[in-house]
């Protein structure tokens, strides 16, 4: 199970891939996640492999990742606003000789994670973790069932298998402290289900002061957000 923690951060090693839905929130806990290693003095590496969304990708955070050492790897410039199946070379690379942590942020549902099969043969003999961001409050994944059948679609697309879960229950500004609750108490359930890992759960910086974090069996990421409308301006990332 990884570690991670708002205090007393415990590194995470390896290479980590993160799935889910449209919608999920999977690309902002990429970043924060990033972050939040880098700031433990892990020595972090994020690859966007999101080639189907043409909104909110990590690249579009890639200043501020980049003002803290983290180095977001991207297709070619000419590149970055296509919706093509372009997997450049420096991907696979990174894959082969990852860093202290390489953060993989794939696309959405099993049709963005279907250009993971692609890179089975960099895969080949390296320790993944593949983890699924669950919002219960976003369609598809707001029953049990329709993320079982979201992990389902995402593995045979991936030819890969998911071995743990992010619970990201939010609905952005609107979000209340019931909501984080009853959110953590969906994820907790779907763990048991699955039998898989709840390794952590997400909340926003803001609300996280009004949070008895001491009602969760898992740790908690703040989340600094980076991806918002272009009316509102992104956090602050600083050291």
């Amino acid at each position: 199970m990884l570690a991670i923690g708002i205090a007393g951060v415990k590194q995470i090693k390896g290479i980590v891939i993160i799935v889910g839905n449209y919608g999920s929130g999977k690309t902002e806990v990429s970043i924060n996640l990033a972050v939040n290693q880098k700031r433990a003095g892990v020595d972090v590496k994020i690859a966007d492999l999101d080639l189907v969304n043409p909104y909110f990708r990590t690249r579009e955070a890639r200043k501020a990742l980049a003002k803290l050492g983290i180095e977001v790897v991207v297709p070619e410039e000419k590149y970055l606003q296509a919706d093509l199946p372009i997997l450049s070379p420096v991907i696979s690379g990174l894959i082969r000789q990852p860093s202290d942590l390489t953060l993989i942020d794939a696309g959405g549902n099993d049709v963005g994670a279907t250009v993971l099969a692609a890179l089975a043969d960099s895969f080949r003999n390296k320790r993944v973790h593949m983890l699924q961001v669950v919002n219960p409050f976003r369609p598809f994944t707001d029953t049990i069932e329709s993320c079982l059948k979201m992990r389902d679609e995402i593995e045979r697309a991936s030819k890969m298998t998911i071995n743990g879960i992010i619970g990201n229950a939010n609905l952005i500004d609107e979000t209340s402290v019931d909501d984080i609750y009853n959110g953590y108490d969906f994820v907790k359930t779907l763990s048991g289900e699955t039998r898989l890992p709840l390794e952590f759960i997400t909340v926003s910086v803001e609300l996280l002061p009004e949070i008895d974090t001491g009602r969760f069996s898992c740790p908690v990421l703040p989340i600094e957000r980076q991806l918002v409308p272009p009316w509102k301006k992104a956090a602050d990332l600083k050291r």
